[in-house]
């Protein structure tokens, strides 16, 4: 061996990471079964001590009272902190104040505010409730008025997909800070030089609350990469390679999603990024092997060490 070998290992292979901290994003069930796995992943990964964990919210309140049970749930139990999602979309001002201040009243703190999709779906043209808030930005400091909630939204390296360029959505993103977000969650990406030139350009205008990544495990390339396409993110032809021919092997491709993902992460960690949010799908072991690489252990393991 070498005597420069150790310098040679791969980036997941070194011993001395520094502090990462992670977020998890589930969605409410739909069915007793999908509750079942949705507990299963939360009590999976909350053991590697996440900052927050939050709960999605379908168009058109959907699944509301299905978000609202599990978050207050979460909040109850004590176990980890929930953050519990809440869009604009087909609902009145005073509905969504009391959505809010039954949140607050349930032991909530967090909430992360999206306008949310139209409710004929992506790609249709977003209507406003003539009586509700108009936008995110809107809808922030609605929920900022009513009491001190820590308020994330979201973010768009690559833009929106109905905004008309990058740079009025850079323009977008300021508003909500303005309106009094805390941090933002990015739509996931697949090249970090996207990210980060994002980053980049928000602090050039002011923008100092944490830009925090998403990070989109590819359970299957093709939902993945189909979702990707009409949520406005580019999907590079070299990640396409990577799982080019395992459509009908889902264990390899798990293998190579961990990998991916990992690398991906520690690529961001090179660039000084050490808060990141994983869009687990509700299926915690690719996730919990994901952070396993990035050198998170389980908190009580830790204390026993």
């Amino acid at each position: 061996m070498s005597e420069n070998a150790s310098c040679d290992l791969p980036r997941a292979s070194r011993t001395h990471q520094p502090d990462i901290r992670v977020s998890f994003e589930f969605f409410p069930p739909k069915t007793v079964a999908m509750e079942a796995l949705l507990w299963e992943s939360i009590n999976r990964l909350a053991p590697l001590g996440p900052s927050f964990v939050s709960v999605t919210y379908g168009a058109g309140g959907s699944t509301r009272e299905r978000t609202h049970s599990t978050v207050a749930r979460l909040a109850k139990e004590g176990v980890v902190k929930p953050a519990a999602h809440l869009t604009c979309v087909a609902a009145a001002r005073k509905e969504i104040d009391s959505i809010v201040q039954g949140y607050w009243d349930a032991g909530v703190r967090h909430i992360v505010a999206l306008r949310g999709d139209p409710q004929e779906g992506v790609g249709t043209k977003y209507c406003a409730h003539p009586e509700g808030y108009e936008s995110s930005c809107a809808l922030v400091a609605g929920i900022k008025r009513i009491a001190d909630f820590e308020v994330s939204v979201s973010a768009y390296p690559e833009r929106h997909p109905e905004s008309l360029s990058l740079e009025a959505d850079l323009d977008f993103m300021r508003a909500k800070v303005d309106a009094g977000a805390n941090r933002a969650i990015t739509q996931f990406f697949f090249e970090n030089e996207i990210y980060l030139r994002y980053r980049d350009r928000l602090q050039e205008r002011g923008v100092d609350i944490p830009i925090v990544p998403g990070i989109m495990p590819m359970q299957n390339f093709k939902q993945t990469a189909g979702f990707a396409r009409k949520a406005g993110a580019s999907v590079p032809q070299w990640l396409a390679d990577r799982f080019e021919g395992l459509d009908d092997d889902p264990q390899t491709r798990r293998l190579v999603a961990a990998t991916v993902a990992a690398e991906q992460v520690l690529n961001l960690v090179d660039h000084g990024v050490r808060d990141f949010h994983f869009y687990t799908n509700n299926r915690a072991d690719l996730v919990y092997a994901i952070c396993h690489l990035l050198g998170l252990r389980p908190k009580l393991e830790q204390k026993a060490a």
